[in-house]
């Protein structure tokens, strides 16, 4: 059953009009409404193609963080083959929130990480809905260091909402694990792409996204903070989360002007959700492009480039 966005209801009326004339010719053979359903069917194509021509940055918001948008594990499971998840930071425990682990990229051997969201009520509790805890960071440092020991690539798959802000995690050092984990993907000698495949937030995004080269999808979004609490702090009012979220430049196209990213995914029409496969592949013929573009360059000149990289940020778009 699709779900519909807020802006999507006219949307959802039109093809919620559809489904009922083909069911109504379900139940009666003499009936034939094709014309009119697809007449609906064209309206309805018609007006997707409209709303998603010119998003506005919270509608974008909206789109990646939509509960039917793929996650890490549709892209681990569809993209990668023997895949072999390795668990836990060896200190305290093992986070769900971020999965990683070997596996075979087009026959290549290669480490992928990434933040993974979950994808009903019970897996989302599990995966604390991408937000990861210090161990969950441990991990990854774990992994990337591994990765850089055998000279494997590593893909980073990015969707958090922003790394968990709990008492908990505060306490086994959240700020130090993300820092760490930040220095390592500046320190590995191995190429490190990364995908920000729905929501990037803050420091939880950047310590797997410090990469040689970062892609986007067109709907997916990466900022400091979110839009509501951003209007929390500013506005005292997360109702303002709209205005917030112009204000953060936080969608592809800006964070493309800015330099803070190298390449926007085109995602099917109507967002990532309404066409997995595709997506899919999008995602996988951008990793491969990327890593061929990094392809025979030693440790040293990636490890430079990668932090040049970072250095730059942003002077881009302020000179233009």
């Amino acid at each position: 059953m699709t779900q519909y966005l807020d802006f999507e209801k006219p949307l959802a009326e039109i093809e919620g009009k559809a489904e009922e004339l083909r069911a109504l010719a379900k139940s009666d053979a003499k009936m034939d409404v094709s014309d009119e359903a697809k007449a609906l069917d064209a309206k309805a194509a018609a007006l997707l193609t409209e709303l998603y021509k010119d998003l506005t940055p919270w509608r974008k918001c909206q789109v990646a963080r939509h509960p039917a948008r793929p996650h890490c594990q549709d892209y681990v499971e569809a993209m990668f083959t023997e895949f072999t998840p390795l668990a836990g930071d060896r200190n305290f425990a093992d986070d769900l929130a971020v999965m990683g682990g070997l596996a075979r990229f087009r026959d290549r051997p290669v480490m992928v990480i990434g933040h993974e969201k979950g994808d009903d009520t019970k897996s989302r509790i599990e995966r604390n809905f991408g937000m990861a805890r210090p161990e969950g960071y441990r991990k990854a440092v774990r992994l990337m260091q591994l990765a850089g020991r055998f000279g494997l690539p590593v893909i980073t798959l990015v969707d958090t909402p922003g790394a968990y802000p709990g008492k908990g995690a505060e306490e086994r050092g959240q700020s130090e694990a993300i820092a760490r984990a930040t220095e390592t993907c500046l320190q590995i000698g191995v190429p490190l792409v990364a995908v920000i495949i729905g929501e990037g937030g803050s420091g939880g995004a950047v310590a797997f996204a410090t990469a040689n080269r970062v892609a986007m999808l067109e709907h997916s979004v990466y900022s400091v903070i979110s839009p509501e609490g951003c209007a929390s702090i500013l506005w005292k009012d997360s109702e303002k989360m709209r205005e917030a979220a112009e204000a953060l430049r936080l969608t592809a196209q800006d964070l493309k002007k800015l330099g803070v990213i190298d390449r926007i995914i085109p995602e099917p029409r109507g967002g990532a959700h309404r066409d997995r496969g595709a997506i899919i592949t999008s995602v996988s013929d951008a990793i491969a492009e990327m890593l061929k573009e990094l392809k025979g360059k030693d440790a040293a000149t990636l490890i430079r480039d990668r932090r040049r990289k970072f250095l730059d940020m942003g002077t881009k778009g302020l000179a233009a």
